[in-house]
């Protein structure tokens, strides 16, 4: 017991282990995640539709989206940005991890009769076919990779955005990272029932790493016939150490803003946002 226990609370090197499969693809978590997707008045893994409505209004004046434009939404979720898009005329394609969300996405795009183009993958993996007039990584999607996986991105980005294109994405700040915690949490069925229909025992141990400024949440689920492990990475970003990643992989920042719907930045906001466009 003594050994399994160390080995639960151990801390890793930073992003040594990928598990977003067995958070997005899973048939019980991916239709938790959905319903918080759903839920308007958290911002869990969708923000309130609210803020979304704020967002794609500075979008698409910002950015003059009209029946001309190609938009590509890499972590669209349940098509919550990517259908408001649409409704404004621009040619939206959304592509996800979850195949609950993009059966939820494609169903209601069917209903209201709007064209949107929905792929179920990693977007590690997906390969864009044709330019894009406005690419977005948005909810702080970029935190969750590694830097080989940004760099991955990055280059994606770059070959499928248009000569007058934009990139806009939002990341996590430097004071969300100092107050994150690092702690220990144990219980019969963790986040109320979250990560299994089965009754299960969960661990969470939460780690920081000052130096890299990556943090890590890492659960480790119990049930009576299995046990296994998910590790929710997050890097973290000053407006500095963001555009230094972005110009290192041919990109210029034309803004930082305090969010995606365009707001100032603040030097004391949990989260930023950056326009970029290739050099």
């Amino acid at each position: 017991m003594y050994t399994e226990l160390a080995r639960i609370l151990a801390k890793p090197p930073p992003f040594s282990v990928y598990t977003a499969d067995a958070l997005w693809t899973d048939p019980h978590t991916s239709k938790q995640m959905l319903a918080f997707h759903l839920n308007p008045e958290v911002d869990v893994s969708s923000r309130r539709a609210s803020f979304i409505d704020e967002s794609v209004a500075w979008m698409v004046d910002r950015f003059a989206l009209s029946a001309a434009s190609r938009v590509i939404d890499f972590g669209c979720g349940p098509g919550l940005y990517a259908s408001r898009l649409a409704a404004c005329g621009a040619s939206v394609t959304g592509v996800d991890f979850s195949p609950s969300s993009i059966a939820y996405a494609r169903e209601q795009a069917e209903a209201s009769g709007q064209r949107i183009s929905f792929h179920q993958a990693n977007y590690l993996e997906y390969e864009p076919t044709g330019e894009f007039d406005l690419i977005t990584m948005i909810m702080c999607d970029f935190c969750a990779l590694s830097p080989a996986q940004r760099s991955v991105m990055l280059r994606k980005f770059a070959h499928s955005l248009s000569g007058e294109g934009r990139l806009v994405l939002d990341v996590y700040s430097i004071r969300s990272f100092r107050e994150k915690q690092e702690a220990v949490a144990f219980g019969k069925d963790l986040l109320d029932g979250f990560w299994s229909s089965s009754p299960y025992y969960a661990f969470l141990a939460s780690f920081k790493y000052e130096a890299e400024r990556v943090g890590l949440d890492k659960y480790t689920i119990v049930e009576e016939h299995a046990q296994w492990e998910v590790y929710n990475w997050l890097q973290y970003f000053s407006p500095e150490s963001l555009e230094q990643e972005l110009e290192e992989h041919g990109w210029v920042v034309e803004s930082v803003l305090g969010d995606v719907a365009g707001r100032p930045y603040d030097p004391g906001g949990l989260e930023l946002a950056v326009v970029a466009r290739r050099a």
